[in-house]
């Protein structure tokens, strides 16, 4: 059970809380997107891949430069991602 805290101060925070982690979601679930989107057409041969692979690796930085992901995490995936392209 999620208790309300009494203190303004406490209650904004928990507002943004709320806020950064709805921002934070929608910005992973979107990468995670790309990705898969690249994967499928690099499965496929599909024409545009490169633009795909581009985007997706794009993504990958924006989110570890926010601290979504780790920024080693990102570099990962970029390789595999490179490897398929």
């Amino acid at each position: 059970m999620f208790l309300m805290p009494n203190i303004e101060s406490a209650i904004k925070r928990a507002r943004q809380n709320e806020t950064t982690n709805a921002r934070n979601s929608e910005k992973i679930a979107s990468v995670r997107t790309a990705v898969k989107r690249f994967e499928q057409a690099a499965a496929e041969n599909a024409d545009n891949k490169d633009e795909l692979f581009r985007n997706a690796s794009k993504m990958l930085d924006q989110a570890a430069s926010k601290g979504l992901i780790h920024a080693n995490k990102a570099a990962r995936e970029k390789a595999r991602l490179a490897k398929k392209a």
